[in-house]
């Protein structure tokens, strides 16, 4: 068997590529080791940059997004319940919209053309350093190779693509906090139009939506916190306890349909070009959740690598190929920067004492007082220019 391009991965990242590389006319295989409806069955959030609106416009794949997913003009900020609303559309023009990551899954998913190999196991790229590149995988007993140009590894933090780069080729840089957010799914209208982010003695909080009817609701836990601990009663108590005194008055519980505790990091690999391998999605890189960013950098990621693969595929110009890595990284890093900003702001960190909680609530004070600060935050949650 034989592609141009071999993605190995079936999220979001490689869904987008692929439909890309697709539309250009560029052959590309996609070997996935989960199955579809495994894939689906990801609960992930979903604010969307208007980048990653318009990348799925320009996939086809927009239309029931447009549909579906919920406008936000701006954010709210509380801090020990004081509260600071930012309105992105009055201070920078832009917007944000809601829509699960599972959704943007699936609507790729129906737009592909070309068929996806799912449950393909034991992948394993071979000879990315030289002009011949191939991947292998098993399906049903049987193995298979695939020989390509180029392999795309959009196989997320614990997938081989970057596993199989030598370690002496790859540097890396990692940050993992002594917390995870508890999180909960439930079937009740959000209590808020927007996202509210809370600060509070107790932790972090925060209040997200899927839908008018659907909403995920979040708690700072410790690190080593257990999922079973946590009955809903517990939880919709201690979020009150986080959150602004007429907010918390206005929620609305009820049982959970998921519950997961979701640990935070940062982590950067550098470079993103190994021969004819490259690197895109969180396979290159983690983000906390904070600032929204997981999603857009991935689909970032892709549109650039997807436009160096069809210079070098059509064209054959290895230019954008040779910049990729580059490219992406200058914006992958401001994303970092922010995303550590929020975490810094928003989460409880016991080894700073009374002294960080103070400098936590100078910063609260002066992004309340600051037109520019608040354009500062507004640029970057909507996403900077790529």
């Amino acid at each position: 068997m034989r592609a141009q391009v071999v993605i190995i991965g079936a999220g979001p990242a490689g869904l987008m590529l692929g439909r890309l590389l697709e539309l250009a006319g560029v052959e590309a295989i996609i070997l996935e080791r989960r199955s579809a409806d495994y894939v689906l069955g990801r609960i992930r959030a979903g604010v969307l940059e208007q980048g990653t609106i318009d990348l799925m416009d320009r996939a086809e794949a927009g239309a029931r997004m447009h549909q579906e997913g919920l406008i936000h003009h701006g954010i709210e900020l509380s801090f020990d319940g004081d509260r600071q609303r930012l309105d992105f559309s009055s201070l920078i023009g832009r917007h944000v919209m809601v829509y699960g990551q599972t959704e943007v899954t699936r609507d790729l998913m129906a737009v592909r053309q070309a068929p996806i190999v799912y449950e393909a196991e034991n992948v394993e790229p071979h000879d990315f350093d030289g002009d011949a590149p191939y991947v292998t995988y098993d399906r049903d007993g049987v193995t298979h190779r695939i020989d390509c140009a180029y392999i795309a590894g959009c196989d997320g933090y614990h997938g081989v693509s970057r596993k199989s780069v030598p370690a002496s080729a790859l540097k890396t840089f990692e940050r993992v906090y002594p917390f995870g957010w508890l999180g909960i799914l439930v079937d009740q209208p959000p209590v808020g139009d927007e996202l509210i982010y809370a600060h509070h003695a107790r932790g972090f909080a925060l209040c997200s939506q899927r839908s008018p009817s659907r909403s995920r609701y979040y708690v700072q836990v410790p690190l080593d916190e257990k999922i079973e601990n946590w009955s809903d009663t517990r939880f919709w108590d201690e979020l009150r306890t986080r959150l602004n005194p007429d907010t918390a008055e206005a929620l609305q519980t009820g049982p959970s349909i998921e519950k997961s505790i979701a640990p935070l990091r940062s982590f950067v690999a550098e470079p993103l070009r190994f021969g004819r391998l490259l690197l895109a999605g969180d396979a290159a890189h983690i983000v906390p959740p904070t600032g929204a960013k997981g999603l857009n950098l991935a689909m970032s990621d892709v549109e650039a690598l997807a436009e160096a693969l069809i210079e070098a595929t059509k064209e054959r110009s290895h230019a954008g190929i040779d910049a990729y890595s580059a490219k992406v990284l200058d914006r992958i890093w401001k994303a970092e920067r922010f995303s550590w900003w929020m975490t810094s702001l928003l989460h409880t960190f016991p080894e700073t004492g009374p002294f960080g909680r103070r400098i936590q609530r100078a910063e609260f004070d002066y992004l309340r007082s600051s037109l520019a600060a608040q354009q500062s935050l507004a640029e970057n949650y909507t996403g900077l220019p790529g």
